[in-house]
């Protein structure tokens, strides 16, 4: 070989290696960029007019579905932040390489993947994020929202769930015309969720309640009950009867993959008399928002993301189970209109999942929380703001504050105003539920991959969710 041959490679050697270190360069600047935090002092809190142009049916007077009139305390915030805390944004900077050199650097790590034989979302990740925990990944199990009622299944599903519904009493004081304290009862349904005593109910069922009593479809009464959790973003409460091992408990099933149309049930201790009394209908709709009050017109909160249906839902219903036609529990019955016939509204179950498996696994449950205020998206909200998608999370803020909470979560992860949140773990926000109630079937631990659209571009942001505090 020649003299000039061997200096010709070796020069092209010595541009190789300049090249990957122009690549890590570049992936640690992109990097950086994506933890670019904006202060944007726009802001919507337009969710529930959009809401409304969506055909959701806010506006429209609710009650929930249980006998209790007393309860003051109810409060159900409207997102996964909930913090009247908010810091101002940082915006950070860094070097940006040559841009001959950045385009070489990542063509050699592409190379670089496919040679060790990884897959384009393998590139993806190299590309967009920094992976340094591991992805929680949840196992749904079977999905039964695609069966259907045949002649007598009904009845079969019926008689099947309903050894896993119960009644709940409730005492409270209250002070009577003449200002004296007096003993005041309710009532409202739970679901069995595990064999040794854990119950889902309605947080207003229970609320401001100094005993619980709990009594199965056979007759037989509990009186040693404890609330042990409560969900500070949403209508739901957890119940435990002290030292029992054999009750039955209910299937769980995936309220992500819900059809509007398919057909539904609903049990519940209607009017607080007849015990679990059985209605069947289908579901009318999913994703929508809602003002509730209890009966007197009192504790008003705004519930999102339930689920539609026209089964009836009477008075006492109020934590008992909508099932589908499987016998798997989607939803949480909690609310009905006094307007509108055949108009009910169940929270859906998979919402819950994180708090109920904290329990099983250590007896205490907090709510996994992003730490964003967002606003749904729709058509026309993507019209009205020149959105590049019609679906998912618009972290966005109406004030002069951040839609980033200070310290949160979201914060620590890099996500920025105005990003569009379309997925969680590869599950679409909007077709599958709300942002917040795909991040409640979490545990504060886990780490969620949020799909979200910065300026135009697509990118992965891992966020590893914490507890909600108040």
């Amino acid at each position: 070989m020649s003299n000039k041959e061997e200096e010709l490679i070796s020069e092209a050697a010595e541009e190789d290696v300049i090249i990957v270190d122009d690549a890590v360069s570049v992936s640690k600047s992109d990097s950086a960029e994506k933890e670019e935090i904006e202060k944007d002092d726009e802001h919507s809190d337009s969710t529930a007019t959009i809401a409304s142009e969506n055909g959701d049916v806010e506006g429209v007077e609710m009650k929930k579905v249980n006998e209790h009139s007393n309860n003051k305390n109810d409060e159900v915030t409207c997102d996964s932040a909930h913090s009247s805390t908010h810091g101002t944004s940082e915006t950070k900077s860094c070097d940006t390489c040559k841009k001959s050199g950045a385009s070489k650097g990542l063509v050699v790590v592409a190379l670089l993947a496919f040679l060790m034989g990884a897959t384009g979302l393998v590139f993806g990740i190299i590309a967009f994020e920094k992976v340094s925990t591991p992805l929680t990944v949840l196992n749904s199990g079977a999905d039964g929202n695609s069966a259907s009622f045949t002649e007598g299944s009904v009845a079969d599903v019926a008689n099947k769930v309903s050894e896993s519904v119960v009644s709940i009493l409730t005492s409270t004081k209250a002070v009577n015309y003449f200002g004296q304290s007096v003993d005041s009862s309710a009532a409202g349904t739970g679901i069995i969720a595990t064999s040794d005593g854990y119950i889902i109910t309605n947080k207003h069922v229970i609320n401001g309640a100094h005993k619980v009593t709990v009594v199965l479809d056979d007759g037989t009464k509990y009186e040693d009950v404890e609330v042990v959790a409560t969900d500070p973003l949403n209508d739901v409460a957890f119940l435990k009867i002290k030292d029992v091992s054999d009750l039955k408990a209910a299937k769980l099933g995936d309220s992500k993959t819900l059809n509007v149309g398919q057909q539904v049930v609903a049990i519940g201790n209607a009017l607080g008399e007849y015990q679990n009394s059985v209605t069947a209908g289908i579901i009318s709709g999913t994703g929508r928002s809602v003002t509730a009050s209890d009966g007197s017109g009192g504790n008003v909160e705004t519930l999102s993301d339930m689920i539609q249906t026209d089964a009836a839902i009477n008075s006492g219903n109020s934590g008992g189970p909508l099932v589908n036609a499987a016998g798997e529990v989607i939803g949480i019955n909690t609310a009905t209109s006094t307007t509108a016939e055949n108009m009910g509204f169940a929270i859906p179950i998979s919402s819950v999942k994180g708090m109920l498996s904290q329990l099983i696994e250590s007896g205490k449950a907090s709510r996994a929380y992003l730490g964003v205020y967002s606003m749904e998206i729709t058509p026309e909200a993507a019209k009205e703001y020149n959105l590049p998608v019609d679906s998912g999370a618009y972290l966005y803020s109406q004030s002069s504050y951040s839609s980033i909470v200070k310290n949160s979560p979201a914060a620590k992860a890099g996500l920025q105003n105005k990003d569009i949140v379309t997925a969680v773990n590869g599950v679409k926000v909007g077709a599958a539920g709300s942002l917040s109630d795909l991040i409640g079937e979490y545990k504060p631990g886990d780490t969620v991959q949020l799909t979200v659209i910065r300026e135009g571009k697509e990118i992965a942001v891992n966020v590893t969710l914490e507890g909600y505090s108040k």
